[in-house]
């Protein structure tokens, strides 16, 4: 693995551990809570995305460094006063951020170990929002891949097939996968700030 895609791993794992540690602390968890969020928002669809391919061990078993990285956060998350106080709308940078890391990078494993750009797209898909999506069930709530609200699935599958297309025209991995994340990362965060939904209510103005 290149060094680039390798910091860009670490970074998602940090961004989505901070998503699930956050929603942890806001639920009242104790330390083991915390990290248990934090750890499976972070490496639940990598995990994923690994089982359905056969790619084993799975990628963290095979990088301790990970998991030891969520338990330095959890345990800091724990006993920071601050972090308690922090409101669950605050996750959606990091949520963002996290979806277009792994969205892109689970599609661009897939496309390594020769499956087509279809298959790619949901196997990225899949990597993106399985983690966020064991986060919000296990902290009883709706799922943002199922919420009837601002699009979040749909990004992550349109921006694998626009990481697939720069890949093909400019050949070029670093400007594919910095044009793939970016576009989530970016329509992620505006569909949050301006309310871009797929479908709204019949009366809803």
């Amino acid at each position: 693995m290149s060094d680039t895609v390798y910091l860009l791993e670490m970074i998602g794992i940090v961004a989505f551990a901070i998503s699930g540690m956050i929603v942890a602390r806001s639920k009242n968890m104790d330390p083991v809570g915390v990290f248990t969020i934090g750890f499976i928002t972070a490496l639940g669809g990598g995990t994923l995305r690994d089982l359905i391919m056969d790619n084993h061990p799975v990628y963290w078993i095979r990088h301790e460094e990970q998991p030891i990285l969520i338990l330095a956060m959890a345990i800091v998350f724990s006993y920071w006063n601050r972090a308690g106080r922090m409101r669950e709308s605050r996750i959606v940078l990091p949520d963002a951020i996290g979806l277009g890391v792994f969205s892109i990078l689970g599609a661009q494993l897939a496309l390594d170990l020769g499956h087509s750009w279809f298959i790619a797209s949901l196997l990225g898909v899949m990597t993106g929002t399985f983690g966020g999506a064991l986060r919000d069930t296990l902290c009883n709530e709706v799922p943002y891949i199922f919420r009837k609200d601002q699009i979040y699935a749909s990004i992550s599958f349109a921006g694998c097939w626009i990481y697939f297309v720069c890949q093909w025209y400019f050949h070029n991995e670093t400007i594919s996968l910095t044009v793939g994340l970016l576009f989530i990362t970016v329509v992620r965060m505006l569909a949050v700030r301006f309310d871009i939904r797929l479908q709204r209510d019949s009366m809803q103005p």
